[in-house]
C-alpha cells in the first residue's frame, strides 16, 4: 500500500505564497534541492490542483528554465517520470504526458489508489492538500521550512481540523532551511 505524502515548502509562520503569490523567498539552494530530489524518487503519482500542475508543468522541458543547476535537471526528470492527476473545474486539456484530468477531487478514487499503487503519492498546493487532510487522506506531511516571515497569504496547512502526528525525522539544510517529516498517528 502506498502513502499519501504532502510536501511542501512553508515560510516559519506557516504560509506557502505571500499576499502576491510571489515564491522568490523558497528557491533552494543546492543542499536543499538534492534532498528534494531524494524525497521525490519513490514518489510515482501526483495529485494537483490546477494553478500547482500550471507552476510544475514547467518542468516538463527543464532544459528552458534559465540558470538551473545539475540537481535540478534531476529534478525534473524525476517528475517527467511519474504520474500526474490534475484536479481542476476550469481547465480544458493538461499539457503533459502521463496526466490526466480530473473534474472533482473524489477521496474514494485517492483511498483505492492508494491501495493499488506500490510507489508513494503527493499532494499538492494548499487547496487541494486541504482536502486531502479533511479526508483523512494524508499518511505524511514533510515540510520544509524557510527562515522567512510573509505575515500573511496562503496557509500551508488547513483551519479547523485536528490531525495527531508523530515526527518521524527533522533536518537543518542549507541556508537555514529545516525539513520536518511527520506520520499521522492512528
Amino acid at each position: 500500500m502506498s502513502k499519501l505524502i504532502y510536501f511542501m515548502p512553508t515560510s516559519l509562520d506557516g504560509f506557502i505564497a505571500g499576499e502576491t503569490d510571489n515564491l522568490d523567498w523558497a528557491i533552494p539552494d543546492e543542499a536543499v534541492s538534492a534532498l528534494i530530489n531524494d524525497l521525490h524518487c519513490p514518489i510515482g503519482t501526483y495529485l494537483y490542483g490546477r494553478k500547482e500542475y500550471e507552476t510544475m508543468a514547467g518542468w516538463e522541458t527543464p532544459d528552458v528554465i534559465p540558470d538551473l543547476t545539475a540537481t535540478m535537471m534531476d529534478f525534473g526528470r524525476i517528475w517527467q517520470a511519474a504520474d500526474k492527476i490534475v484536479y481542476s473545474k476550469s481547465l480544458e486539456t493538461v499539457s503533459t504526458p502521463n496526466t490526466r484530468l480530473e473534474r472533482e477531487f473524489e477521496p474514494q478514487m485517492v483511498r483505492d489508489l492508494k491501495a493499488q499503487l506500490s510507489h508513494d503519492i503527493s499532494v499538492a498546493g494548499p487547496n487541494l492538500a486541504a482536502q486531502a487532510i479533511r479526508a483523512g487522506l494524508v499518511d505524511e506531511y514533510q515540510l520544509l521550512v524557510v527562515p522567512t516571515l510573509l505575515g500573511g497569504g496562503k496557509q500551508v496547512l488547513p483551519g479547523g481540523v485536528n490531525v495527531k502526528l508523530e515526527l518521524l525525522d527533522e533536518r537543518r539544510i542549507g541556508n537555514g532551511w529545516v525539513y520536518l517529516r511527520y506520520r499521522t498517528r492512528v
